[in-house]
């Protein structure tokens, strides 16, 4: 990537294996079942701009967490419908409704000020079937359909979509708490449909649910985790072993600075990682800031020209020392791999995730947003 050289840190994303995964995707579910690419959180740490736009002509939808993220697409000229996953103020659904970003309804305060809204938005209801985070109770669902029936036509021309989130979808195949919320959440919608309410899109399914749970694919199914090129977990992937994801990010840095320390010297704050041999060791300008996790100090790998060194001492905000002894020719400027792949060797997030007692996902959401993200062809 040319333009990184003259960066100290920067993402690769790349595009074909991002269109490999969605290829793959389209290729699980029913045709008449649409595609939403959850770009929320950056984009999984992505970027919100860059990867929507290389992979909008392949998806139906776009979720996003915030009203902030939906009008960044918007600015950036993507037409496709976006729902807000998360919550949305009442001071921003003029701007929802203004710019065609439906948003979610998860009680019945927010259905009010809907209601009451003008311009109104879009919106779908949230149902919660056993998760017990948003979303209305199975048992509110009369109280709900009553609401809708009494508020202005206007509220029910706006009603466009219902959905739910699985607790437990990735956990282990054929898990009976997802098919008991499965089952709640159709039952419920079935209850919409009789009411009047037809042609709401009805969507349940996300990375975990689509592979493990074809009848939960409906009418639209939420892709996040899996477009990255990513495995929501290992029961997942041992349980889809005939599936092969490609990773879209990489991320890089440049060595900045080579010196020797003698055997028995102690590097970073507090001293903490020490040196039993006379060592080489390479300074990256990428801290915890950056989001190259603290938890990393003497506990995490980088590569350098295709061989695997260690992190020496604490990870600081800024910068990282790492042990390059193994790799005798490092020098200013070489090419560092934080996650990705040089040479035969590769560092994934997954590997980090586990170095950190953590997930996959929490290792990419927090690459800092400020950090260059660009697009290989």
């Amino acid at each position: 990537m040319g333009q990184g050289i003259q960066l100290r840190t920067w993402i690769e994303i790349d595009k074909n294996a991002a269109l490999h995964n969605i290829g793959m995707f389209r290729g699980l579910i029913p045709k008449t079942t649409k595609l939403m690419a959850v770009v929320k959180s950056n984009a999984y740490g992505h970027g919100i701009l860059d990867f929507p736009k290389a992979v909008q002509h392949m998806v139906d939808w776009f979720g996003v967490d915030s009203i902030t993220e939906g009008l960044r697409l918007r600015k950036e000229g993507i037409r496709k419908p976006i729902l807000v996953l998360g919550a949305t103020l009442k001071s921003r659904l003029k701007d929802a409704a203004r710019h065609d970003i439906a948003i979610t309804v998860s009680n019945f305060e927010t259905l009010r000020k809907v209601s009451k809204a003008r311009p109104a938005p879009k919106f779908h209801i949230k149902l919660d079937t056993g998760m017990h985070r948003q979303g209305f109770q199975p048992e509110e669902v009369f109280k709900l359909l009553a609401e809708i029936k009494n508020k202005k036509p206007k509220t029910k021309d706006h009603f466009t979509g219902i959905y739910t989130h699985f607790a437990k979808a990735k956990a282990r195949r054929l898990d009976p708490y997802t098919k008991e919320q499965l089952k709640k959440f159709e039952d419920a919608a079935g209850l919409f449909h009789r009411a009047g309410s037809k042609n709401v899109i009805r969507h349940a399914a996300a990375t975990a649910g689509t592979f493990l749970y074809p009848e939960a694919c409906l009418d639209m199914v939420r892709i996040g985790i899996g477009f990255y090129g990513l495995w929501p977990s290992q029961h997942v992937r041992a349980a889809r072993s005939d599936i092969r994801l490609q990773p879209v990010l990489s991320w890089r840095t440049v060595v900045v600075e080579v010196k020797d320390i003698a055997r028995g010297e102690c590097v970073g704050y507090d001293l903490t990682g020490c040196v039993r041999r006379p060592s080489k060791i390479a300074v990256l300008p990428i801290g915890y800031w950056h989001g190259f996790d603290r938890g990393l100090s003497n506990n995490g790998f980088v590569l350098i020209r295709g061989r695997r060194v260690s992190v020496l001492g604490r990870v600081s905000m800024d910068m990282t020392v790492v042990d390059a002894t193994n790799v005798p020719a490092v020098r200013v400027g070489d090419v560092v791999t934080l996650i990705g792949q040089d040479g035969k060797e590769r560092i994934s997030a997954d590997e980090i995730a586990r170095a950190l007692g953590t997930i996959n996902y929490e290792v990419v959401t927090r690459i800092n947003p400020l950090i260059y993200r660009g697009i290989r062809i």
